[in-house]
């Protein structure tokens, strides 16, 4: 293993003895780390390797990713992005509407606009609407109460998940577990027509996307340390900032095609005579899908090495040492519950009050997945054009939803031609991906060396609360473009008074997670994170 080289600061003076108490603790440290990671190897070159990879753990010095590791880490976004967006909310409910059976009565039902609807679209809008489950819920109702069962059952491993991701070699078993057992869900999820299935179902599927999505965020920090380095100046960090958007952007416009590609396919299969297995089918193809993501984690790992923490509830709370990361996953809530409600009641709207056509509704689904694609990518050189950070990116992301949300509360009682439609979804769809693409660039920013399992997993579960809470406020009220693009309009403008108000800065989380060192003494200090002086880096808040 290579020498420490050490540095000493001015307040150290000649006092070498003294300086040299200081750095035992760091010492013993890091032989404590390599001992402990080649405990269980015997041979010598093992644990040589072993031993590199604990001494470069604790440095925090990440390997920079190769081409094959960038392309699979937004390949998995592409198999998965999808579960959340169109799965849950699009396809499980629409299989449960055509399990029920509804009073004939109702097939003459019209919209409350007195626009003209076939008997389909008709029938198919109070399938989902009517509250003909145990005649209390309506199959969008049984959906939102399924994914909050999938949140409640992902909570305990909040605890568990952050120590597996943080200390060990373990990352892609758990990644792999989840993602096989969330697939395996949907597979047989329309051969069994009971309403009691689909609770167990759904909620496995989301328990599962929460564990899988925090190991690939997880894989962000990781690979921006690899890109920047564990530490930077001041006057370096615009690098990691362009490095953190670059590799969220484009992420997230990869999810927006793998989510196009699913609602076109259900879509399709609409059309069917047999719809129920028609929608079973698009359940497999989608659990295959996801299943193809695991190759990102086959040929990628990244472990991230170090002692057992003293406890395990303690490291998974560390992210509440960090006032910038919460609030950071207070906009995330903010923002994933505003997009979630505003595309859900938009839809309900369209197709409810607006009898909208089948292919004016595929029209609007590709375009609202489909722009991201296009939008996305062009933000990343308007944003180093304006030198803008993560938070006025996400400032910008709300500002679109609030136009979208306030147009549509506005002229509610308008007819809604079909280029302004089109055209708000690509507002929308913008807003949405930014959002989701500059939350996880701030967290990641926020998240120390040794963190990121921890901060990734909240992420990944508040996320998933936000959208279930605006699926279920849109569902709750289906139609009623008033309370959905009302409220929406409210949690837009209470995710830019948290983003303004809160001091949160991506520049202030990364200096207090001690990836950000000063300028003012800009000389050689040691590689290892930790033996360098406190007056030299911004060392991060200490946590078990």
């Amino acid at each position: 293993m290579a020498e420490v080289v050490t540095s000493s600061s001015p307040e150290a003076g000649s006092g070498s003895a003294a300086q040299d108490r200081e750095l035992i603790p760091a010492r013993r440290d890091v032989e404590e780390e390599i001992s402990y990671s080649t405990q269980d190897v015997h041979g010598t070159s093992m644990k040589l390797q072993r031993a590199r990879e604990a001494y470069n753990a604790y440095a925090g010095v990440e390997e920079k990713p190769k081409k094959v590791e960038v392309l699979s880490w937004y390949f998995y976004e592409l198999c998965s992005h999808f579960v959340l967006t169109v799965l849950v909310p699009i396809v499980f409910p629409l299989i449960l509407s055509q399990i029920i059976k509804l009073p004939e009565s109702w097939d003459t039902l019209s919209p409350k606009s007195g626009a003209t609807c076939t008997h389909k679209e008709i029938n198919l809008y109070l399938r989902l609407t009517k509250r003909t489950i145990l005649s209390k819920y309506s199959p969008l109702e049984w959906t939102s109460i399924s994914w909050a069962i999938g949140l409640a059952i992902a909570s305990p491993f909040l605890a568990f998940v952050p120590i597996v991701l943080d200390h060990g070699y373990n990352q892609p078993i758990i990644a792999v577990a989840s993602i096989a057992m969330g697939s395996i869900f949907c597979l047989p999820a329309g051969s069994f027509k009971n309403i009691w299935i689909f609770p167990p179902y759904i909620a496995a599927i989301v328990a599962s996307s929460v564990i899988a999505t925090a190991c690939h965020t997880r894989h962000l920090g990781l690979m921006v340390r690899g890109f920047t380095g564990p530490t930077l100046h001041k006057s370096q960090f615009p690098s990691r900032r362009a490095v953190n958007s670059w590799l969220s952007l484009y992420a997230a416009a990869a999810g927006s095609l793998g989510s196009a590609v699913i609602s076109s396919f259900t879509y399709r299969m609409l059309k069917e005579k047999e719809e129920v297995l028609s929608l079973w089918i698009v359940s497999i193809f989608s659990g295959i899908k996801w299943l193809c993501g695991i190759f990102h984690f086959l040929v990628t790992n990244r472990p991230c090495i170090s002692t057992p923490v003293s406890s395990n509830s303690l490291h998974a709370l560390s992210i509440f040492k960090f006032p910038h990361a919460l609030g950071t996953l207070a906009g995330i809530f903010v923002s994933s519950l505003t997009t979630m409600c505003l595309f859900t009641g938009g839809v309900l709207y369209l197709v409810g009050e607006l009898c909208y056509k089948p292919k004016s509704l595929l029209y609007f689904w590709l375009t609202y997945f489909i722009s991201p694609l296009i939008s996305l990518p062009l933000l990343h050189p308007l944003q180093q054009v304006i030198k803008g950070d993560a938070v006025k990116m996400q400032l910008l992301g709300f500002f679109l939803s609030a136009a979208t949300s306030g147009f549509g509360f506005y002229f509610r009682g308008s007819p809604w031609h079909q280029h302004h439609v089109l055209f708000f979804a690509v507002l929308q769809s913008t807003s949405t991906g930014v959002l989701h693409a500059y939350g996880r660039v701030l967290l990641m920013d926020c998240s120390p060396s040794g963190k990121e399992g921890a901060f990734s997993t909240w992420f990944s579960w508040t996320r998933g609360l936000g959208m279930c809470v605006g699926f279920a406020i849109a569902s709750t009220f289906p139609g009623n473009v008033r309370t959905s693009f009302g409220l929406s309009f409210g949690t837009t403008i209470c995710g830019m008074v948290i983003l303004i108000f809160g001091n949160i800065s991506d520049l202030g989380g990364a200096k207090a997670a001690g990836h950000v060192r000063r300028d003012k003494y800009d000389h050689q200090a040691s590689p290892v994170t930790g033996l360098d002086t406190a007056y030299e880096v911004e060392e991060p808040v200490q946590g078990s």
